[in-house]
C-alpha cells in the first residue's frame, strides 16, 4: 500500500478505512472485505508479562488446560473441547494467584497494569508505529535495567456469558447455556482462518464459547474466580468473594487504583467493590471509598488511593443503578462527596476550571502525605474519560469505523490542561502509597484502549497503548530509582481482546524515517 510521507499518516489510515468501509492493511472482525464487521470483545489468547514472579508452575506443561480436574475447579464444570494435551497457556484466574504468591514471597510492591482490551495484535500495531520494525511486543515491557520479564498467554473466557440480575435485591440468575471455555484447535494464535475468527466471536457452530466482558475478567484477575459477565466479585451462584484490594489491605498493604476511565468502571471497581452488576456505578464508588452501599451496610476502610475519571458527567436517572440512584454525577453523587469530605479520611482533588490538572493532583498528593490521609482524585471530560491521545501524541481523534457506536470526540484546550495524564496519575498514586515505607499494591488501567477498539479506531488505539506504556515507564523508573527490583512484582496484561486483523504492519511505520 502506497504511503504519503507527509502529515499524520495513522490518522489518515483511519479516516480512509472508515470512509471507504474497507482497508488493504487490515480489518476488525471476520470479513477481510469489511473494515468494521465486529465492534466488541473476542476470546483471543491474551499476552501476560511478569517480573518477580516464578514462572515454571503456571505455563507450558503445567498449563491447567491440560487437566480436566483443574478445569472443573476453575469453571464449575468441564467446558466442552477445552482440555488439551497441547495447551501451554494459563488461565486468567492465575493472575490473582501470581499476585498472592508475590505477597507470600515477601514482595513489598505489587503492580498490576491492565491495558483494557489490548490483545497482541493491538499492541503489535503500536510497536510497529514506535519502532518501524516487525512486531515483538516483549520489547515494550522488556529488558529494563537488566530485568527481563517472563511471558505467558492466557485464556479469558468467563464461566457464563449471560445472567439476569436485580441490583436492588442483589440477586442473580445465570443463563447456564452460555458457558465458557477455550478450544486449542480453533483458538490458538497460530491459526488464521474464517472458522478461527468466527470461533473467537462465539459465532462458530457447533462449538461456541462465551467471551468475557471487563467485569468478569477483572473479577478473575483480582479475586481468582470464574464468574458471569457483568459480575463484580460475585460468583455464578450469587455469593460475594473478597478481592485482592481488601485481602492485601488486611495484610498491611496500602492499596490503590489509577484509571483513564470512570473510576468505578468494571476493572478498577473489581479491586475492592462487590455488586451483582458492573453498571451500579454509584454503589461501586461508595464501596471503593469506604461508604455504605447496597451490598455493604458496614463499610470497609476504602482504597488508600483512587484516581480516575467520571467528573462532570451528570444524569437525572439510570435504571441500571437501581432504586437508590441519586441524580447528579453518574458515578459519585454530590451528597456522597459531601459525606466523604465530612469523614475527613481523604484528601480530595478534582478537575477545576483554569487550574492545571497535574499540578493540582501533585499538590493534593503532597498534602495527603503530610496529613497522612488517603487520596481521591476525580477528573475527566464530558465523555467521562481522559482525553483520547492519538498515535502522534495529540488529542484530535477522528471518527472510528464503528460509526453506530461513537462519533469523533472533540476537546478544548481546557480538557487537556485541566486533566492529568495516566502517567501523572500513576506518579501521584505511588507518592502517596509509598510515603510510609510499607508494602503497597497498585492497579493501573489504560482503559481507553478498550474504548478505541470498540470504536474500531486504530489511531486512538495506538495512542491509548502508548499512554499506558508511559505509565508503565513511570513505575519502572520508580522501582529503579529506589533499587527495589528484588522487592517488586509487576504484571502487565489485558483483560480481554478484540478482533483486529492486520495484514501489513509496515503501514504503521513512522513516515520519513
Amino acid at each position: 500500500m502506497a504511503q504519503n510521507n507527509s502529515g499524520d499518516h495513522i490518522r489518515r489510515l483511519q479516516l480512509e478505512a472508515a470512509e471507504n468501509g474497507t482497508a488493504e492493511w487490515g480489518h476488525w472482525g471476520s470479513r477481510p472485505d469489511v473494515y468494521s464487521e465486529w465492534g466488541t470483545h473476542s476470546n483471543r489468547l491474551i499476552p501476560v508479562y511478569t517480573h518477580g514472579i516464578p514462572e515454571r508452575r503456571y505455563a507450558g506443561k503445567n498449563s491447567v488446560y491440560r487437566d480436566e480436574t483443574r478445569l472443573q475447579e476453575i469453571y464449575g464444570y468441564v467446558p466442552s473441547l477445552t482440555a488439551s494435551e497441547d495447551a501451554v497457556y494459563i488461565d486468567q484466574t492465575q493472575i490473582y494467584e501470581m499476585q498472592m504468591e508475590a505477597k507470600r514471597h515477601g514482595k513489598k510492591f505489587i503492580f498490576l497494569i491492565v491495558f483494557d482490551g489490548m490483545d497482541r495484535t493491538t499492541a503489535d500495531a503500536a510497536r510497529a508505529f514506535v519502532t518501524n520494525q516487525s512486531p515483538s511486543v516483549t520489547q515494550f515491557f522488556g529488558k529494563t535495567n537488566r530485568h527481563r520479564p517472563s511471558e505467558f498467554e492466557m485464556v479469558t473466557s468467563p464461566a457464563y456469558g449471560k445472567a439476569t440480575v436485580d441490583v436492588d435485591a442483589q440477586t442473580v440468575v445465570i443463563d447456564r447455556e452460555s458457558k465458557g471455555g477455550f478450544s486449542y484447535e480453533l483458538g490458538r494464535r497460530t491459526v488464521r482462518s474464517a472458522q478461527h475468527l468466527e470461533y473467537l466471536t462465539a459465532r462458530f457452530q457447533p462449538l461456541t464459547h462465551a467471551y468475557t466482558d471487563s467485569a468478569s475478567s477483572a473479577t478473575s484477575m483480582m479475586a481468582g474466580i470464574k464468574t458471569y459477565n457483568g459480575a463484580i466479585n460475585v460468583t455464578a451462584s450469587g455469593k460475594s468473594v473478597e478481592p485482592i484490594g481488601i485481602t492485601l489491605q488486611k495484610a498491611g498493604f496500602r492499596t490503590g487504583i489509577v484509571t483513564s476511565v470512570p473510576f468505578s468502571h468494571a476493572t478498577p471497581a473489581a479491586s475492592y467493590a462487590m455488586n451483582v452488576s458492573r453498571n451500579d456505578y454509584q454503589d461501586l464508588s461508595r464501596d471503593m471509598l469506604g461508604l455504605t452501599s447496597v451490598s455493604r451496610n458496614i463499610p470497609l476502610p476504602g482504597l488508600d488511593v483512587i484516581i480516575g475519571a467520571g467528573y462532570g458527567v451528570n444524569s437525572e436517572g439510570d435504571d441500571r443503578q437501581g432504586g437508590n440512584f441519586k441524580p447528579g454525577n453518574r458515578y459519585f453523587a454530590n451528597s456522597y462527596m459531601d459525606a466523604l469530605r465530612n469523614g475527613d479520611a481523604y484528601e480530595i482533588v478534582h478537575r477545576t476550571p483554569g487550574k492545571m490538572g497535574a499540578a493540582k493532583l501533585f499538590a493534593a498528593a503532597e498534602n495527603a502525605v503530610k496529613s497522612r490521609k488517603k487520596l481521591f482524585g476525580f477528573f475527566g471530560t464530558e465523555y467521562s474519560h481522559l482525553p483520547f491521545r492519538t498515535a502522534d501524541g495529540k488529542f484530535d481523534p477522528v471518527k472510528g469505523g464503528a460509526a453506530s457506536r461513537y462519533e469523533a470526540e472533540t476537546y478544548d484546550s481546557e480538557d487537556i490542561t485541566e486533566n492529568p495524564s495516566l502517567a501523572e496519575m500513576t506518579m501521584a498514586a505511588i507518592k502517596v502509597l509509598s510515603a510510609e515505607d510499607g508494602p503497597f499494591w497498585l492497579l493501573v488501567e489504560a482503559g481507553d484502549v478498550d474504548w478505541a477498539n470498540h470504536d474500531n479506531n486504530i489511531d486512538n488505539s495506538i495512542g491509548a497503548v502508548l499512554s499506558g506504556i508511559k505509565a508503565y515507564q513511570e513505575i519502572s523508573s520508580w522501582v529503579t530509582k529506589h533499587r527495589a527490583w528484588r522487592d517488586t512484582a509487576i504484571i502487565v496484561t489485558a483483560d480481554h481482546g478484540h478482533l483486529l486483523v492486520i495484514n501489513d504492519f509496515t503501514v504503521f511505520h513512522r513516515q520519513g524515517e
